[in-house]
């Protein structure tokens, strides 16, 4: 179980990992991209609240939905036009018939895909935010009551929290003690904490405990229910994730395994009785290899990507 350490100061203890917003396809930081794409606001339609305008407000980046759709039609036209200028000029110096033409296919394609990216990549941030937040919830939530049931004030456990190895979580506390230092009340910034916050089992735990210091319970009481309710949904998800794997496994074994050997047995057969060139022979194999590498990484992205949020 992870501890925090209270005896060392804000400044000598180690900072937290941050999830860091980086606009995909840029080296900016997100100001710069803002001023440089002011002329394409007037394509943006307002709207008041989207999906994207929610991502982006949860993802705590000082940007407004018509600011980021902006920085990605910008993003659009400029790789595009980039791509277009390199692929012209290299298909003209080859001689390559209707150079201009697919150029021109390749710099839509290009810049369809960086457009696409960027649209998609708060959604994938806040995925990403959540996962880490709800991955130390449960430790960090058990170093709170440890700290309680020793007379530490909820206060001072904020600050340890905040200044702990929690990666994200400690920077969502220190949001809170930020707030508190400016003269909020305790229960105010908990609830706003939990308002724009892309995790909802932190959601709650922020909810149980608000509504317990306004009851007047023992909050220990209250943190240890939370602990509670999480470990049983960790079990929960656990046995999903069990039942997930197996037909994932299956698959593996099947287009890993199985079928290579069968594959390999069968292009031996047919290269010898055919008499294919060596040089075919070899593109064949190596094709067949580079699909299975594929297929293996794959895999290994599947298996990360239905991993439980609270492991």
């Amino acid at each position: 179980m992870k501890r925090s350490q209270s005896s060392q100061s804000f400044w000598t203890k180690k900072k937290p990992k941050k999830v860091q917003f980086r606009v995909p396809f840029s080296f900016s930081p997100i100001d710069k991209l803002k001023k440089r794409s002011v002329i394409f606001r007037r394509f943006v339609r307002y709207r008041r609240d989207t999906a994207l305008s929610s991502h982006l407000r949860n993802s705590g980046v000082p940007i407004t939905r018509e600011e980021y759709l902006s920085i990605c039609y910008g993003g659009f036209i400029t790789s595009s036009l980039l791509l277009f200028v390199l692929a012209s000029t290299f298909l003209i110096m080859l001689r390559i018939e209707r150079a201009l033409v697919l150029s021109l296919g390749l710099a839509i394609l290009f810049g369809g895909f960086v457009y696409f990216s960027r649209v998609m990549y708060p959604q994938v941030y806040n995925n990403r935010k959540q996962r880490n937040i709800e991955r130390n919830l449960i430790p960090a939530l058990q170093d709170m009551l440890v700290q309680l049931h020793s007379g530490v004030p909820l206060f001072t456990i904020l600050i340890n929290l905040s200044l702990a190895d929690y990666e994200e979580l400690s920077e969502q506390f220190k949001k809170a003690v930020k707030g508190i230092n400016a003269g909020r009340p305790q229960v105010e910034v908990l609830e706003d904490l939990g308002k724009d916050n892309p995790s909802e089992f932190f959601r709650k735990t922020l909810w149980q405990l608000s509504n317990g210091m306004r009851a007047g319970s023992d909050i220990s009481i209250v943190i240890q229910d939370s602990i509670h309710s999480l470990s049983e949904e960790q079990f929960i998800q656990i046995q999903e994730y069990g039942n997930k794997l197996n037909p994932v496994i299956m698959f593996y074994m099947l287009s890993s395994v199985i079928l290579p050997a069968l594959a390999i047995t069968f292009l031996t057969i047919i290269t010898s009785m055919i008499g294919l060139s060596g040089k075919t022979t070899q593109m064949m194999f190596l094709g067949l290899f580079v699909a299975v590498l594929v297929l293996q990484v794959m895999f290994l992205g599947v298996i990360k990507s239905v991993r439980p949020s609270l492991l």
